[in-house]
């Protein structure tokens, strides 16, 4: 969930007769709230009782939805409301536990004193045997100066852990991967860069994550050029593998080649920047991008990119649109030229809803919900890691984004990202790619 966005969940009782949770529903819907999971508590003779999650804008709304579903009648009560999200975090969400069991002495001498000497002896005559012996090839370091946490902004590294434990659980359920947060205190390129760089020898491979605008840039950068390990800005590139994957399958709903199209880029970021250089690496015709931002404009240049004189020219001249601002309602109906293929990504609002972009003549329309960066960070992680790389390469990255479109079931933008077949698909077309260097 993004900032303006939050869940809670209503416990709501309804008379046990067909129809009466569809009057609920409308209720809801009417209002613009969004039903989540639907969980069936009690079933009795006369009533039914359910647990239903709801996304909100705001305290406001949820009130309003709240009396809405009151004002219903007919004996339909909301009971309570809950805040389930909150009770999912407390203790936290990870938590380091042991591979091995310690059951006798003998148990005891091999995993530490006296028999770990002799492990330790391997290691100091061939380092390379840590990644046998030790987790540290299978451990991934989650990096954050907590400047840019989802659209929260520069909230700080602490307020900013429940985002890296939610990281570490996506990369230990759908790769198999130990993710270990680290919260950084200084956002200066030079401290941060020499942190990772005096901790490194932990770690496999190292994910930066929510690290605000420009400094990012200097941070990776100079990471991937002075770390033997993987590097990867998240917000960067696994935005911009599962905006190419997305683009891919937009295309092909639409009939659209997209190697012969020019693409607009509206916002150039962390992931606006990226994504325009992943398409650029897979071949577009031409990236078009705007941005209030002079500098962000002199990056896209440096990169292979033109840049637009206004958003007019981007909506009007463009094949396909990419718009990552952050700014709900940018572009207007009026500027969707027929046939245009429109991703509208920032979330919760985007910068045109997707019926709208069709209403006014989009080929195709998505909005960011479904372009999740899961579909992308475990499996390269995982992928990279299998092949012992020593970095993340755009071949790479371009394989990533091709086994999600292979994933992909017809008429679906990208696959679920809970089908765990999406993640290994990515892990092997990486390691493949990152093998045959």
């Amino acid at each position: 969930m993004e900032q303006g966005e939050f869940m809670r969940n209503l416990i709501i009782e309804t008379p046990s007769s067909p129809g009466n949770f569809a009057k609920v529903a409308m209720a809801i819907g009417t209002l613009e709230g969004d039903i989540g999971d639907i969980q069936t508590i009690k079933i009795g003779t006369l009533s039914t009782i359910r647990d239903v999650s709801i996304h909100c804008r705001s305290e406001e709304h949820l009130h309003s939805i709240v009396k809405a579903v009151n004002d219903i009648g007919d004996g339909i009560v909301v009971h309570a409301v809950t805040d389930d999200v909150l009770q999912a975090h407390e203790g936290g969400k990870i938590h380091m536990k042991s591979r091995m069991e310690i059951r006798s002495l003998g148990d005891l001498r091999r995993v530490y004193t006296p028999g770990v000497a002799n492990v330790c002896e391997v290691i100091k005559e061939d380092p390379e045997q840590a990644n046998y012996f030790t987790g540290i090839s299978n451990t991934v370091a989650i990096v954050t100066d907590g400047t840019a946490i989802l659209g929260l902004g520069d909230i700080g590294p602490v307020a900013g852990m429940p985002v890296m434990e939610g990281k570490a659980v996506l990369l230990d359920q759908f790769a198999g991967i130990s993710g270990v947060p680290i919260l950084l205190s200084t956002s200066d390129p030079d401290e941060v860069v020499n942190t990772v760089k005096n901790i490194y020898q932990g770690f496999g491979g190292i994910l930066l994550e929510d690290i605000g605008s420009p400094h990012c840039f200097e941070i990776e950068r100079r990471l991937k050029e002075e770390l033997p390990i993987p590097v990867m800005h998240d917000d960067q590139h696994g935005t911009a593998v599962v905006t190419l994957a997305s683009v891919i399958s937009a295309c092909k709903e639409a009939g659209v080649k997209l190697s012969d199209s020019t693409v607009g880029q509206i916002g150039l970021g962390a992931a606006g920047l990226a994504i325009s250089r992943m398409l650029m690496e897979y071949g577009v015709k031409e990236v078009r991008g705007i941005d209030r931002n002079e500098v962000a404009c002199e990056r896209l240049r440096e990169h292979g990119g033109t840049v637009a004189g206004s958003l007019e020219e981007v909506m009007s001249s463009c094949d396909i649109i990419v718009a990552t601002t952050g700014v709900a309602d940018l572009i207007k109906p009026e500027m969707v030229r027929k046939g245009q293929i429109i991703l509208a990504l920032s979330n919760p609002n985007a910068e045109i809803k997707p019926d709208v972009a069709l209403e006014a003549g989009a080929a195709f329309a998505a909005d960011g919900r479904l372009v999740n960066n899961v579909l992308g960070f475990p499996g390269i992680f995982r992928g990279a890691l299998n092949a012992n790389a020593k970095e993340i390469t755009y071949p790479m990255l371009l394989a990533a984004a091709i086994a999600i479109v292979e994933s992909t079931k017809s008429g679906d933008l990208v696959p679920h990202p809970l089908d765990p077949s999406v993640h290994e698909n990515v892990a092997a077309a990486v390691e493949r790619v990152a093998s045959n260097k």
